[in-house]
């Protein structure tokens, strides 16, 4: 009797050290491979493809990980489950490197081939986003603090902690200063960092990180000091509309002024703003995700007030239920309309039709078409998943009612750099 060979795979496994559970690799996944638990990230065996989808948009490469391993012996999503880092590579003598075994497609197709994410984008978000910043934006660090870095983490003090929501609503997000003294933490506009709560979770395990935007330009909160400040709406329930109380973003809310939180970081070198001076920025976001948004609009309203930068159009498109519950609602309103084109979108106002961000890109179509199609112009989506495929979409419509090939378009928003796609 033959004896069938054993096959041989790359399995595709999630480091939990450094994971930051931002959810950008569910979500991107086109074969519904990941999963996740209220504490790990976790990848099947048995449906992954290896088509690469994933790596290049994860801020920490905690998603670049693989396992020359039997498929018969492969980690079960339950198994990742369970675990607080990864696991050692098998020795030869378990059988990963048994002679009869074969090699698959998936061997191939190892972390060093990122060109193959570009045909896996899920089918109800076009793949056009940009896993490369623009070819302007300055060098963003990262990961300076982290488990797997020389300092496992760096200590920032509260030095601000203000309500920017009407009080007395369900909603809550508060503006956070942290100030890091004397240590380094050089941060850039769409970065994020880390910030670990204390104390345990109901297996007495340690918190895990909770992933924060950073709504400050690169030179502080402040200018010219060692700080930077995030945008945290406390959750009181979760994704279906039951009762929770959110670790870190309650822990957050309710710290003071010179308490102390535990940060890591910081994350991210893709979503990042151009520097040349003819370039354009179009934001649309909603919620919290007006973060990264009011750090880039405060780096050019800086520049701009310093004569140091000539040119550069914004153009904001922001989402929310009602406008008490838009952040910084107040400051932009007082921004000068030459320097920046502010459109709100509201889908729960008293007696007004709901709209959102998607309408607001529809009604501009005849100032969105000619900053597609300029090479000058950046676009940036930050907020919930569920606006990610509407605003995508949008733009596909803008694009084919100005008479532009949608596919050229895409093409070049994504390998440009030109479209930057951040939704949670």
């Amino acid at each position: 009797m033959t004896t069938q060979p054993s096959e041989l795979i790359q399995q595709h496994l999630i480091d939990p050290e450094i994971c930051i559970r931002c959810n950008t690799c569910e979500a991107i996944c086109p074969v519904a491979a990941i999963t996740h638990d209220s504490r790990n990230y976790v990848v099947d065996a048995e449906k992954c493809n290896s088509c690469m989808a994933c790596i290049g948009p994860c801020p920490t490469g905690s998603i670049d990980n693989w396992r020359t391993m039997l498929r018969s012996q492969a980690y079960s999503p339950d198994v990742q489950l369970l675990w607080d880092e990864l696991p050692a590579e098998l020795p030869p003598e378990q059988g990963v490197a048994d002679e009869g075994a074969t090699v698959t497609v998936a061997d191939t197709q190892t972390a060093a081939a990122p060109n193959a994410m570009a045909t896996a984008a899920p089918a109800a978000s076009p793949a056009v986003g940009a896993t490369l910043p623009p070819w302007s934006a300055a060098h963003a660090y990262t990961q300076l603090y982290g488990p797997k870095a020389a300092q496992k983490s760096i200590r920032a003090t509260v030095s601000g902690n203000v309500r920017v929501t009407a009080v007395g609503r369900d909603y809550d997000t508060h503006h956070i200063v942290l100030d890091f003294g004397k240590m380094p933490f050089p941060v850039l506009e769409g970065q994020s960092i880390g910030v670990l709560p204390p104390g345990a979770d109901a297996n007495g395990r340690a918190h895990h990180a909770r992933q924060y935007s950073i709504s400050s330009p690169r030179n502080g909160e402040r200018p010219g000091y060692n700080n930077l400040s995030l945008t945290v709406k406390r959750v009181l329930e979760d994704s279906h509309g039951n009762p929770v109380r959110g670790v870190a973003s309650n822990f957050m809310c309710d710290l003071a002024v010179g308490d102390t939180v535990d940060v890591i970081g910081p994350f991210g070198n893709s979503f990042l703003m151009p520097n040349h001076p003819r370039s354009k920025i179009v934001m649309i976001c909603t919620g919290t995700g007006s973060a990264p948004m009011r750090a880039m609009t405060e780096w050019r309203r800086r520049l701009r007030a310093s004569g140091k930068f000539d040119g550069g159009r914004l153009m904001l498109f922001f989402g929310a239920r009602t406008q008490e519950e838009l952040p910084y609602f107040g400051p932009l309103q007082n921004l000068p309309k030459d320097f920046i084109d502010s459109n709100f979108a509201f889908s729960r106002a008293s007696g007004q039709p709901k709209r959102y961000v998607q309408d607001l890109i529809r009604e501009r179509a005849a100032d969105v078409a000619p900053l597609l199609a300029d090479p000058d112009c950046f676009f940036y989506v930050c907020g919930l998943k569920s606006m990610e495929e509407g605003v995508v979409l949008a733009l596909r419509e803008v694009a084919q009612n100005a008479g532009l090939d949608w596919a050229s378009v895409a093409a070049d928003l994504q390998q440009h750099g030109r479209l930057h796609l951040e939704t949670y």
